[in-house]
């Protein structure tokens, strides 16, 4: 069993930028995180492997950047530039799959951390 602790969501204006925290219980192969807005189904924000390879959304790409501590068993996501369409509760993925993919695992998931962007 995994357990997630996220932190840093919040409200911020348009061009703003936050930092998100997601504290693990032990290490695992990939950590990351997902997003889902009212509406929309939940999707891909970025991943981070223990080698530290990432792989990031289009959306985000060049605005978003994922780092990890592996000593803290820690990842955080840097966000800059946000904009409205950012807004979205920011869950938090831990798995033994790059990507989640319930398919082939049972993938852990944090508890949500919402991310408001004002225009």
């Amino acid at each position: 069993q995994v357990q997630l602790v996220e932190s840093g969501g919040g409200l911020v204006q348009a061009g703003g930028s936050l930092r998100l925290s997601c504290a693990a219980s032990r290490i695992i192969f990939s950590m990351g995180w997902y997003r889902q807005a009212p509406g929309k189904q939940r999707e891909l924000v970025a991943v981070i492997t223990s080698g530290g390879s990432t792989k990031y959304a289009d959306s985000v790409k060049g605005r978003f950047t994922i780092s990890r501590d592996n000593a803290k068993i820690t990842i955080y996501l840097q966000m800059n530039s946000l904009a409205p369409e950012d807004t979205a509760v920011y869950y938090c993925y831990a798995g033994i799959t790059l990507v989640a993919d319930m398919a082939r695992s049972s993938p852990y998931w944090g508890q949500g951390t919402q991310v408001t962007v004002s225009s």
